[in-house]
């Protein structure tokens, strides 16, 4: 008894010890992930652990940023400050609760949780658990993915830069990759949304200068780099040393300190500073302060400044109480502070401008100078400070102008008035009769017209058939409405039977339209040069009085709209005539921007414009607000912003800017509207903040994609095809023009059955733009007019 129990104390002391050994070695394990700096195979991070560098200077963790929701984001910051230097998913932020940064046995770098799609940040092709990749975060901020066994980066967090720019890093073009590094700014100046913003910070290796742009369009720029540490428009800085480079494998910039004790990072807000995060915290360049007239330290002019803006205008910042019935919402959080104040800036009619919702996106814009309270302890908003000099200035000139321009139009009218009465008196009687009976007989003989010369040719070498008015109104029985095919943007569309029985289609622009005479002029210069299976035929025109009219091909089906939208007949559209639609509305493109004489951008491409014939062929039509550019040119900028709801690239609708980008943009919704059947704002509802284009971003990171597939087709469709017309869809809808592929390459990934290996970012408009009430898409782009007629289809213009 008495060994037993010498025993049992024995066992007992043993387990004591191994319990506190074990307890001992946990707490050393911990103590050793608290303070690691890699990653290696096997190993995760969770929302509950760190990683910092060896020397503390930056970690790396899953960061919740505000407390509405329970989004995290991995980001890197420098030790003791709560900014961050690096976000690895700002544009899809991640469950916080089951967030996971891993790198498995094949060498592979995920970020995952129960929702959403994995974020690859780099994978291997590595056999598996025979990795022998590392991921370590450095002391310079970087994070870096090596391959220990051959001593070679795979990847690094420095290549992906942000909003900031850390000594060692670099902006410009890598050649070997074709990824430009730049710097974007967060779409608000407030901590709570890291989301991709307007403002872009790139190194331009023609002019070796800093470039700033807003949405595409050149603010600011740094003036070239006069010695190894300053720029013409960046104070010097003795600590810090630029270094360019420029050979076959890339062209950068970058900067280095001159001591480790510098503290030097640079950072591009929202608002479009650039500030360098010194312990002195230095403003480097200000693009928040260019309006287009001045020349501000780097600041770019540019020529879309409107007639109501003058030279010295600036919006400045106040603290009050909005006056709600001077108000105009938009709801849209894509929008940042510093596009409300382009928007507003373009727009007469408006005097200031305010965020939206409490994360410092969406617009609310002031349509009256008294629509304010200026009081302590209100909120912050933008009102327009006129420089009223310059404006007695102006109008001194035009006066000026005036004046001139009266003198000169009657000194002409005296010459002329002079010239006809010397030439009248030279002129024999008998000569004026036989010239006046010759004009008359003329008069007569066009008067005389009718359906039996329905067809005389005045083409004058472009192939069109000039037909006479009264020959039209036979075709089309004086354009009744039993004849009446449709009502478009400019005019409406009847169908007219020829003497010789062919069915031809008469578009009628309207009388009261006064943009109809330039898209009649524009439409009729383009279209008769184009000749491609997938445009519409032009046979001719008529031009009488104050009517304008364009004889087309008559197409029995319609246009796709009719189609695609209704439950009935969308039936007749299964998937291999949907692909096939999609394959030939892509071949008309590349054709207008490639093949064509002139590249043509269409600028209103939407299914109402996509006619169909007999088989179903899809024909591009209605090319009156389409321009023309020379084959050298590539982008062009312009007042005058046409389009539809739903269809424009944000760099056109917000800046005028268009390209064969924007038809891209315009595809790329199309492609999505023919797979689900449903109009881009169709989702709209109380429960649902998202368009089309957003709900199919979230089917994408969901892995859920072929929930989209329009159920009128039964389940009868290539996943494969669904699969690849979705990848191209959204990578033709990214926010950047940039990022869009061009048609060459939508047509190759179309038809091409390897896989696609670029990866969409997160699309523009992906948020619903709301309103107080119903209103048209010129409210926030041109007059702020309300209306409650607005439609899908309706195309709408916006003087700027």
């Amino acid at each position: 008894m008495v060994l037993c129990s010498a025993q049992r104390k024995t066992q007992f002391l043993l387990l004591f010890t191994y319990l506190c050994l074990w307890c001992t070695d946990n707490t050393s394990l911990n103590a050793k992930a608290e303070n690691n700096d890699s990653l290696k195979p096997g190993d995760k991070l969770n929302a509950t652990s760190k990683l910092c560098s060896k020397q503390g200077k930056y970690c790396m963790n899953f960061e919740q940023l505000n407390d509405f929701d329970n989004l995290a984001y991995l980001s890197i910051s420098p030790g003791g400050n709560d900014w961050h230097v690096w976000i690895a998913n700002r544009d899809q932020p991640v469950d916080m609760d089951s967030a996971v940064l891993s790198l498995n046995q094949s060498g592979a770098l995920k970020i995952e949780s129960k929702f959403g799609k994995p974020i690859t940040l780099y994978a291997s092709h590595q056999p598996l658990n025979r990795s022998t990749n590392v991921a370590t975060l450095l002391d310079s901020g970087n994070f870096v993915l090596k391959d220990t066994q051959k001593n070679t980066v795979l990847w690094q967090s420095f290549d992906h830069p942000t909003d900031s720019l850390l000594p060692g890093m670099k902006l410009g073009l890598n050649h070997k990759t074709g990824e430009n590094w730049s710097l974007v700014s967060w779409i608000a100046n407030s901590k709570l949304l890291p989301a991709s913003g307007p403002f872009r910070l790139d190194w331009e290796p023609i002019g070796k200068e800093l470039v700033i742009k807003h949405r595409e369009k050149v603010y600011w720029k740094s003036g070239k780099l006069i010695r190894h540490n300053k720029f013409e428009h960046i104070a010097e800085d003795k600590e810090v040393q630029y270094t360019s480079v420029s050979n076959e494998s890339e062209d950068s910039i970058s900067f280095t300190l001159s001591t480790d004790e510098d503290f030097t990072i640079w950072a591009l807000l929202g608002n479009g500073q650039l500030i360098n995060r010194n312990r002195k915290g230095d403003t480097l360049a200000r693009a928040d302060v260019c309006y287009g007239y001045n020349t501000y330290k780097g600041c770019q002019k540019y020529e879309d400044k409107p007639a109501c803006r003058n030279f010295g205008d600036v919006f400045t910042s106040k603290i009050g109480y909005p006056n709600k019935a001077m108000l105009n919402v938009i709801g849209n959080a894509s929008y940042s502070i510093s596009d409300c104040q382009a928007m507003c800036w373009r727009n007469c009619r408006c005097f200031g401008f305010k965020n939206y919702h409490t994360n410092g996106t969406g617009c609310m814009f002031f349509l009256s100078s008294e629509g304010h309270n200026i009081a302590a302890g209100g909120q912050e908003f933008y009102l327009l400070q006129e420089n009223m000099q310059a404006g007695k200035h102006n109008r001194l000139w035009i006066w000026i102008s005036v004046a001139i321009a009266t003198a000169l139009l009657i000194i002409s009218i005296s010459i002329l008035y002079r010239a006809r009465m010397k030439r009248k008196y030279m002129l024999g009687e008998s000569d004026r009769n036989t010239m006046g009976t010759e004009i008359q007989h003329l008069e007569d003989s066009k008067a005389s017209s009718s359906g039996n010369d329905l067809e005389v040719d005045l083409s004058k070498g472009d192939d069109l058939k000039v037909f006479s008015y009264s020959s039209i109104k036979v075709a089309t029985n004086d354009f009744s409405s039993e004849n009446k095919l449709g009502q478009g943007g400019f005019g409406s569309v009847f169908k007219g039977i020829l003497p010789s029985g062919q069915e031809v289609a008469v578009k009628r622009l309207s009388k009261s339209s006064g943009q109809g005479i330039v898209e009649f002029k524009n439409e009729l210069n383009l279209i008769c040069k184009l000749q491609h299976t997938n445009l519409v035929q032009l046979i001719g025109h008529c031009i009488h009085e104050q009517e304008r009219i364009l004889i087309y091909e008559y197409l029995p089906n319609k246009s796709l709209d009719f189609f695609l939208f209704d439950s009935t007949r969308k039936k007749l559209l299964d998937w291999n005539k949907r692909f096939s639609i999609i394959e030939g509305i892509a071949q008309g493109l590349l054709y207008l921007h490639k093949y064509s004489r002139l590249r043509i951008i269409h600028r209103d491409l939407k299914p109402s414009n996509i006619l169909l014939d007999e088989s179903m062929n899809p024909k591009i039509s209605d090319f009156g607000v389409a321009r023309m550019f020379m084959k050298q040119e590539s982008e062009a900028n312009t007042d005058r912003i046409v389009g539809t709801y739903g269809y424009m690239s944000p760099e056109y609708a917000m800046e005028g800017i268009f390209s064969t980008k924007s038809d891209v943009y315009s595809f790329g919704v199309l492609l999505l509207e023919i797979i689900s059947g449903r109009k881009n704002n169709s989702f709209y509802c109380e429960d649902n903040p998202l368009n089309l284009v957003g709900h199919v971003w979230e089917l994408w990171k969901e892995g859920e994609v072929l929930r989209l597939v329009d159920s009128a087709l039964n389940d009868f469709f290539s996943q494969e095809e669904v699969l690849r017309c979705v990848h191209v869809g959204l990578l033709c809808v990214q926010e950047h023009a940039d990022d869009r592929p061009n048609m060459s390459n939508v047509i190759s990934m179309l038809t091409n059955k390897s896989r696609v290996t670029v990866f969409p970012k997160k699309p523009a408009y992906y948020g619903r733009t709301t309103f107080e009430e119903e209103t048209c898409f010129e409210e926030f782009t041109g007059d702020f007019t309300y209306s409650n007629s607005c439609s899908h289809s309706q195309l709408i213009q916006i003087d700027v």
